[in-house]
């Protein structure tokens, strides 16, 4: 993988390049499967779970996320030829090469027709299983788009427009999936509800606190929400009024309780569904802070819980990173502080960027004239919203190459127009597409003099 930064300083476009591969191998989907899944004389073991293959008639595969691919992949090649073949959806351009799984690809972060034809085959695969079968399903961030079956009485249009207004309001993705889950076939435990077969998950994590129900709308997982907070979801945002007429009278009849509610904990058929996380963002940080010391850097974790509107979170950065050069204050440079999570925009605007292209570009005017302080945002997918960026590096030059440029920061953040900026006045972090997605990284590098 190709790693370039947009950064004048050679000596620290060598040391993020480091840090991000090293964050990167702790979320890799084929290492995390080999570690996380073994087979043994007809024993299947994930984690401390333990399945003996004979008691088993089929074992099949299926899937979903930006990660699944690879993960199906790795798996294929622990389990061998006991695995009967399945059936994974990836984002466009993620496809692997696999033996006996076919990979479908899907769009993402809105489905299409794609998701929803790959959904209606998923679940009848699983409804021709039995309880003699076992079902290893792999997981990963973006399952939610990538498998859409629309409820009774909705289109996948309906849905379409509801996920384009909800992904802009600022919602975070708990409150999102919550709405999402309530208009589905597939999400919120309904695709367990359409086997007897036994179920074991594999997650790569991308959700804040690895929440099965959560990460990928729980397809597999019991959902604790309601249409009551779906609806409330949509309110909060301010697009209750603004969704399709059948979403919104689709979520008043299930608060009347004229529609069932979603499979809910305690459910008995989640007795024979089972999860284990084999990667998270908790796990990147770590790697991450090992290798600053390496490189004779102070680290610091601040947090991988890490939430709030981008814009605010990247200002908080920005005179954390003055601190830290001024008074040495929260750790004393050289340093390397870290957080990982996940952000939010709230959108209103057309302008193109990402949450980690907004944090950076926010927290620039904060540490404008500083030498050798450095903060950085960037997705571990290698896709920061809807451009090629992975992220964002500004330091204390941003500002003054803007104004020589003529670009205005002011109305890069008014018009969430931050991809933009960084084109015009450098500052890109571009990985591609990783294969991996679990949260973002946010990182200030405080080096003390001029690099």
């Amino acid at each position: 993988m190709q790693i370039r930064i947009d950064c004048a300083d050679k000596h620290v476009r060598t040391m993020l390049k480091q840090l991000l591969r090293a964050g990167l191998d702790a979320a890799d989907p084929e290492s995390a499967i080999r570690r996380a899944v073994r087979v043994r004389n007809n024993c299947l073991r994930v984690g401390a779970r333990e399945y003996d293959l004979t008691g088993f008639s089929r074992i099949v595969c299926i899937g979903a996320g930006k990660a699944s691919g690879a993960m199906a992949a790795a798996l294929e090649r622990q389990v061998g030829s006991r695995l009967e073949g399945g059936l994974v959806v990836v984002n466009d351009g993620h496809v692997v090469r696999t033996k006996r799984i076919q990979l479908l690809e899907a769009r993402h972060p809105v489905p299409d027709h794609r998701s929803e034809k790959a959904a209606r085959r998923m679940i009848r695969l699983l409804e021709s299983l039995s309880e003699r079968d076992l079902v290893l399903m792999v997981l990963s961030g973006g399952a939610s788009s990538l498998l859409a079956a629309p409820a009774a009485g909705l289109t996948l249009k309906e849905k379409q427009l509801t996920t384009r207004l909800l992904l802009r309001s600022g919602a975070a993705i708990q409150e999102i999936n919550a709405v999402r889950k309530h208009l589905s076939g597939i999400k919120g435990g309904y695709l367990a509800a359409s086997t007897t077969a036994s179920v074991m998950t594999l997650i790569l994590s991308d959700v804040l606190g690895d929440d099965p129900a959560t990460i990928g709308s729980g397809p597999m997982a019991p959902d604790p929400s309601t249409f009551a907070d779906a609806k409330r979801v949509l309110d909060t945002y301010g697009i209750l009024n603004r969704i399709p007429l059948a979403v919104r009278r689709h979520v008043d009849r299930g608060v009347q309780g004229r529609i069932p509610d979603t499979p809910k904990p305690g459910d008995a058929l989640f007795s024979r569904v089972h999860h284990h996380v084999i990667g998270n963002n908790q796990a990147v940080i770590g790697n991450m802070a090992k290798r600053a010391k390496a490189l004779g850097l102070r680290p610091l974790i601040l947090t991988t819980t890490l939430s709030g509107e981008a814009r605010e979170i990247g200002k908080l950065f920005g005179n954390l990173a003055g601190d830290m050069h001024g008074s040495g204050n929260p750790v004393r440079p050289p340093a390397c502080l870290l957080a990982g999570g996940e952000l939010t925009v709230t959108v209103k605007e057309k302008g193109i960027g990402g949450r980690a292209q907004e944090f950076a570009l926010a927290a620039a005017p904060s540490i404008a004239g500083l030498s050798g302080v450095f903060v950085a945002g960037f997705g571990t997918d290698g896709i920061d919203g809807s451009t090629e960026a992975a992220g964002a590096i500004v330091d204390g030059r941003t500002i003054s190459l803007a104004k020589k440029k003529g670009v205005s920061l002011e109305a890069a953040l008014r018009e969430n127009d931050s991809y933009e900026f960084f084109h015009r006045v450098g500052g890109h972090v571009v990985t591609g597409p990783t294969g991996t997605n679990v949260n973002d990284v946010y990182m200030i590098l405080a080096l003390g003099t001029k690099v």
